[in-house]
């Protein structure tokens, strides 16, 4: 393992590159964020206070995750607020300008079935509470409009960027439960494909990922607080687990990567196949 990973670490086709990644205070937008920096890439790590590493048990602070990117020789900051917010959206980017001169890479990560007070919503069907519909909707498609509405036009003028969305194999699949969240991800893949189309002619992809279940320190709680284990779930086999942050970090590299120049306006389901073969865990 640790042969693999300074055999991936010599490949820096991100060199001098300036990542956004947004939710990277832990799971896969922090996963997200130490790939881009292994690869070259100085990165922006963002996420909505500066505790929010920590609920989970991930890291202490923004500001620890900011030091573990830059162990891989790169230029990390850090920054956290509500990107539901558009002001805040567009004094982030500014900062950002003024310390780094560009923006290269936008990665669209906060997000969550996550209601008004932090938690799951309940009930999580359609008569689901007004507020924790308006967080839901706010935290995974408002977030991902606020931030491309202040970086687009950053990379419209230097006439290159990297868009990547993480939306969600939920975005597929209609559900009785979780409705909120999965309209909101179905919205942040027709939003990508709508950007991929108007944002060609300057030179800026736009793509997605939708994961299935991903073994982040959320989700790994919300099992804990219904009783499982990762264990009691999880099938076993190379292809039939869930997903590490890890995983789907690497799909993002590619999206944002030389290889996929010629690649804008795809969503690639990242979940070993599961989604396809009505695999869930509810």
């Amino acid at each position: 393992m640790v042969v693999e990973e300074a055999k991936e670490s010599s490949h820096r086709h991100l060199e001098g590159k300036i990542s956004v990644v947004t939710g990277s205070g832990r799971g896969i937008g922090k996963a997200i964020a130490l790939r881009l920096a292994r690869a070259g890439s100085s990165v922006v790590v963002m996420d909505e206070t500066d505790q929010a590493p920590s609920l989970f048990g991930e890291s202490d602070s923004l500001e620890a995750v900011a030091e573990e990117v830059r162990q891989h020789g790169v230029t990390a900051l850090f920054f956290f607020g509500d990107l539901r917010v558009p002001s805040i959206c567009q004094q982030i980017v500014r900062s950002v300008l003024e310390r780094m001169g560009r923006i290269d890479i936008l990665v669209n990560n906060a997000g969550g079935d996550i209601g008004a007070k932090g938690n799951k919503p309940q009930p999580n069907d359609l008569f689901i509470d007004e507020a924790d519909f308006e967080a839901v909707i706010g935290r995974n498609l408002m977030t991902t409009w606020n931030m491309c509405r202040a970086v687009v036009p950053v990379m419209q003028q230097q006439g290159y960027g990297r868009i990547v969305n993480i939306a969600s194999v939920a975005a597929f699949a209609a559900t009785g439960q979780e409705i909120a969240y999965s309209v909101a991800k179905a919205a942040v893949v027709h939003l990508t494909r709508c950007l991929a189309a108007s944002l060609r002619p300057y030179g800026i992809t736009v793509n997605a990922v939708a994961p299935g279940n991903t073994l982040s320190g959320r989700f790994l709680a919300t099992l804990k607080e219904r009783g499982l284990t990762e264990n009691d779930i999880r099938p076993k086999g190379p292809l039939l687990r869930f997903s590490t942050p890890d995983d789907i970090a690497r799909v993002v590299e590619f999206f944002v990567s030389p290889w996929a120049d010629y690649v804008t306006g795809q969503v690639l389901v990242a979940d070993a196949g599961a989604f396809s073969l009505q695999w869930t865990v509810r």
